[in-house]
Formats: C-alpha cells, structure tokens, sequence
C-alpha cells in the first residue's frame, strides 16, 4: 500500500466475462463524459459507447488486440489496448488505443502504472516498439514522453470534435 492506496495490479486480459465488461463499458463511458479523449466528444452514454467497446472485445476475442487492465482493490482503475497488426512485415510493433483511468482515480499515478504494464505486455508478446496517437490540444505529449515515446509527425485537422473545432492527431512512438 503507497500513500494509503492498495497496489494497483495490471494484467493482460484475453477473456472478458460479463462483469468486466460492465466495469470497461461505464470507465468508458465516465471517461468519454469527463472529456477524456477516447474516441467520443461528450455527452455520450453507454448505449453510444457499448457497440464500439463490443467491436473492440471481438477483436480482442480474435487475439487480434489485446486488452491491458489496470485494478486497483480488486476493480477496475483504467484500461487500455494493444492493436497488433496482421501484416508479417509490421508484426514487431503495435498501436496503443483508449489509454484511459476512472476519472475518480485519476491523479494517483495510475496513467504511468498502466502504460509500464502495457509495455510489459507488449513485451510478454515479442513486440519491439509501440504507437499511438494523441489528441492536440490536451497537453498529452509531455505525459508520454516522460515514458520514452517521441513525436514524429502531427497531422492538422485531423479529429473533428464539433462544427470548427478541429484538432491536431499527433503521432508518437517508443522503442521497448
């Protein structure tokens, strides 16, 4: 226990029963609505969020993606997921999608504990280097470069939130 929190355990996940379902489906959910940049622009509820997280679990289920959870007590703080690719020629690395911690514990470090268990992930599966992609005008790149990912291009335009407000997509990686 650190600073009166149980140690937060993440784990590499290929089968989702019911309950973690229901627990990724409302972190996503209150994520999204607390604008975290997951995919969806806010209001949104779990019945927007429940077909793409079912589309992602079948991936999963395909062994096509790869889920990483991050625990804390027992349930779940935050998520994110390995995309690996099918070509033989990109086969060494993977992109990093939905990094995300409960709005009710963010703040506590989790982020970084969850993105190490992910490498570790990535490691576990021969993987050599990782992608991802962040969302411009969130301030996410100094986050990730404090774990050793570096830009290497932004694309302008490229995440429309609403009528004018459009958003860089920055591109950004790390060699394990």
């Amino acid at each position: 226990m650190i600073d009166g929190m149980p140690a937060a355990e993440v784990t590499a996940v290929s089968d989702v029963g019911p309950q973690l379902r229901r627990a990724l489906l409302a972190c996503w959910t209150e994520v999204s609505n607390a604008g975290g940049a997951v995919g969806f622009v806010p209001p949104v509820t779990e019945d927007d969020v429940e077909p793409v997280l079912d589309a992602l679990l079948g991936r999963v289920a395909q062994g096509r993606e790869q889920l990483v959870v991050v625990k804390v007590g027992g349930e779940l703080a935050g998520w994110a997921v390995l995309s690996l690719s099918v070509s033989p020629l990109r086969r060494h690395w993977a992109t990093v999608l939905r990094v995300q911690v409960h709005p009710a514990r963010q703040g506590q470090g989790l982020g970084r504990v969850l993105m190490t268990g992910v490498h570790d992930a990535a490691r576990a599966l021969g993987l050599e280097m990782l992608h991802l992609t962040v969302r411009g005008g969130y301030g996410l790149e100094g986050f990730y470069a404090g774990l050793g990912y570096r830009e290497f291009g932004r694309m302008p335009g490229a995440i429309r939130l609403g009528p004018g407000d459009d958003r860089e997509e920055v591109h950004l990686y790390a060699v394990l």
